[in-house]
């Protein structure tokens, strides 16, 4: 079995800033890419940065300069700077692993973290 979870969400006032970290732990898996999604209230989940296996990482526009994705080995870490009140929102971790007893690739979720920007 294999688990995602966060850890780092909470308050903040505009302008802070917060780290939020994601370990993927359990069965052997390599992973193939791990990235940052949120879903505010009313509103479709959104990608807002990965990295993949090689280094490259994407951002969405809304974050871009402010928001920075980094991994070391099954840890993936979101530094959150400059926040916005938009910026609000439940914050879940994505694994992209192959699952080596599976022999397969497999998507995994964490079960969020919230995240909120007071103005």
């Amino acid at each position: 079995q294999v688990q995602v979870v966060e850890s780092g969400g909470g308050l903040v006032q505009e302008g802070g800033s917060l780290r939020l970290s994601c370990t993927a732990s359990g069965s052997d898996f390599s992973i193939n890419a791990m990235a940052w999604y949120r879903q505010a209230p009313g509103k479709q989940r959104e990608l807002v940065a990965g990295i993949n296996s090689g280094g490259t990482t994407t951002y969405a526009d809304s974050v871009k300069g402010r928001f920075t994705i980094s991994r070391d080995r099954t840890k993936v870490y979101l530094e959150m700077n400059s926040l916005k009140f938009e910026d609000t929102a439940v914050y879940y971790c994505n694994a992209d692993l192959f699952i080596y007893y599976a022999n397969r690739v497999q998507d995994f979720w964490g079960q969020g973290t919230q995240v909120t920007v007071s103005s």
